[in-house]
């Protein structure tokens, strides 16, 4: 069992941030298309209970990786913490034929670009959803560290945020289909 711990922070560019890792000497790791797909059953259990079922496909250049990952209800914590289970797998298809044979439904879709760099034993990722915008991912082995790299990039002011990108971009969603 994994523990994730992680700060989110809504950034307005993200050019800023990668300038002031390449300042910090962050080491570059990776850059990547990820097409997210959340899965919960027509009661929305999972939602409810604050945990996810996601399909990952990741893809670096020509590349593509796939990943199935559980992921449980947020700890109290001044950061996002949740256990997470993750694989990697060889076929999506059949994964996500297998979650609706057994009576899950794609609860949400979107894709992401994100760049990945290290930074003070931090993996500090700087994402760019549609509709939502720009943030950075700080993700860590415990607390401290994670607040002294979110220090480094001059981002202490700004507020970590607990939702998932899962929760936020159904949020945006309806509220986007209330206006019309």
């Amino acid at each position: 069992m994994h523990i994730e711990i992680e700060a989110k922070i809504k950034v307005n560019s993200l050019q800023e941030v990668a300038a002031r890792l390449s300042e910090l000497g962050a080491e570059f790791l990776s850059e990547h298309i990820q097409k997210d797909q959340y899965f919960d059953d027509a009661g929305r259990t999972l939602t409810k209970t604050d945990r996810g079922l996601r399909l990952r496909r990741q893809r670096i250049g020509n590349e593509e990786k796939i990943f199935l990952t559980y992921k449980g209800a947020r700890e109290k914590d001044r950061f996002k913490k949740r256990q997470e289970i993750e694989m990697e797998i060889t076929d999506g298809d059949s994964i996500e034929n297998l979650l609706l044979a057994i009576g899950y439904e794609k609860a949400i879709v979107f894709e992401k670009k994100r760049r990945v760099y290290l930074l003070g034993g931090c993996e500090v990722a700087l994402d760019e959803l549609p509709l939502l915008g720009s943030f950075v991912e700080i993700e860590g082995p415990d607390g401290e560290k994670i607040a002294d790299v979110q220090k480094s990039l001059g981002l202490s002011s700004l507020p970590s945020i607990r939702e998932s990108y899962a929760g936020l971009m159904a949020a945006k969603l309806k509220a986007g289909s209330l206006q019309q």
